[in-house]
């Protein structure tokens, strides 16, 4: 028996459907291994992690709260891979929204109505994450430094940054000297549903913003541009595409949509810049693979962002219920991160199977 790999001539979306679920699929079966290796039920431990996320009223708002940063980083990267532009600096882009909105609502806060500061912070935030977003689109295109270095580059330059700040030269004057900023003014700092952690106005966000970019995607001339980029660069630039232009706006919007969530953590959580590994629990990270599952489709990453939201909460349930370590959560989004590459794999390949007399006929 010999085992051919060819090229799919086409795809249907219900094939895409079933190697999603298939990839899925074998990526839960792979951490159940993994589980029992471990001398854990693979079953229970992953029933904890759904009943943790959704099996209350508690679990299901915690879920929507972290899967708002996960919509707002996710659409934009699946945004800039469908152009093949390996994005891997979202946490670095977060951070630098977070620092522009902290800026603003500090320095402008107290002398602005929350009609006015609100909307500021979150511009300045989107420009501070576009602007950090551009640096490696430009480094790519003008200079030929491979993306996947720089971006994730730089993620440490933007911690270290926001590390400097707040024991330095932001350090807050009431915080008894903890590193931290002062707290933001009241009018900065958005509004909950009661007995939740979920902003509304974050919320519309992230699936307005999601839904946008879909469209974008998918339904403008800039979306073909950037599809056209994704599927062959030679072609791109031969049929007069800007290909500047496209990947730097590409990235700009990508990052923007990072420095967005960057804005969303500081004015809906947190309310003062902190530490980077407080500011964010590894968005930038995880929305890669919210992207992913969401097949590139930025609109699709409203249903993959929940998902994902729900293991993260999940993993902290199994944490109390199951003793089991932190990085449980880290295993699971890996190993579901590496079977999604795989589907992508047989969604543009078949194999076709031969025997191995009919091969020397």
């Amino acid at each position: 028996m010999q085992l051919d790999l060819l090229p799919r001539e086409r795809t249907t979306a219900s094939l895409n459907l079933l190697i999603l679920l298939g990839s899925l699929f074998a990526g839960l079966l792979a951490i159940s291994v993994v589980f029992a290796l471990n001398g854990v039920n693979p079953f229970l431990a992953i029933f904890y992690i759904f009943k943790g996320s959704f099996g209350s009223w508690y679990g299901i708002k915690e879920t929507i709260t972290k899967a708002i940063p996960l919509i707002l980083i996710g659409s934009g990267l699946a945004m800039a891979y469908k152009a093949k532009f390996w994005n891997i600096g979202a946490e670095s882009q977060l951070l630098v929204g977070a620092i522009f909105a902290t800026w603003t609502g500090l320095t402008l806060g107290p002398h602005l109505p929350a009609i006015v500061i609100v909307p500021l912070m979150f511009l300045m935030a989107f420009i501070g994450g576009a602007l950090w977003g551009m640096v490696p689109a430009v480094l790519k295109v003008k200079f030929g430094i491979n993306e996947v270095i720089s971006t994730l580059m730089l993620n440490y330059i933007a911690a270290e940054f926001v590390k400097y700040l707040v024991v330095g030269p932001w350090k807050g004057e009431t915080k008894g000297g903890y590193p931290y900023t002062d707290d933001l003014p009241a009018q900065a700092i958005l509004k909950h549903f009661p007995y939740s952690r979920i902003s509304p106005v974050l919320l519309i966000l992230a699936v307005v913003g999601a839904l946008i970019l879909g469209w974008l995607v998918y339904r403008s001339r800039f979306g073909y541009e950037i599809r056209v980029i994704g599927e062959n660069t030679h072609a791109a630039r031969y049929s007069g595409i800007n290909f500047f232009r496209t990947s730097v706006l590409l990235m700009a919007v990508s990052g923007g949509m990072a420095g967005l969530a960057g804005a969303g953590e500081l004015m809906s959580i947190h309310n003062y810049l902190s530490y980077p590994e407080s500011l964010s629990a590894g968005y930038g990270f995880t929305a890669i693979i919210v992207a992913w599952l969401a097949r590139l489709n930025p609109s699709f990453t409203i249903i993959s962002g929940l998902f994902f939201a729900g293991i993260i909460v999940g993993g902290d349930a199994i944490q109390i219920t199951m003793g089991m370590p932190a990085a449980t959560v880290n295993v699971f989004n890996g190993m579901i991160l590496v079977f999604l590459i795989m589907g992508d794999f047989f969604i543009s390949h078949r194999v076709r199977i031969r025997l191995r007399s009919a091969v020397h006929a």
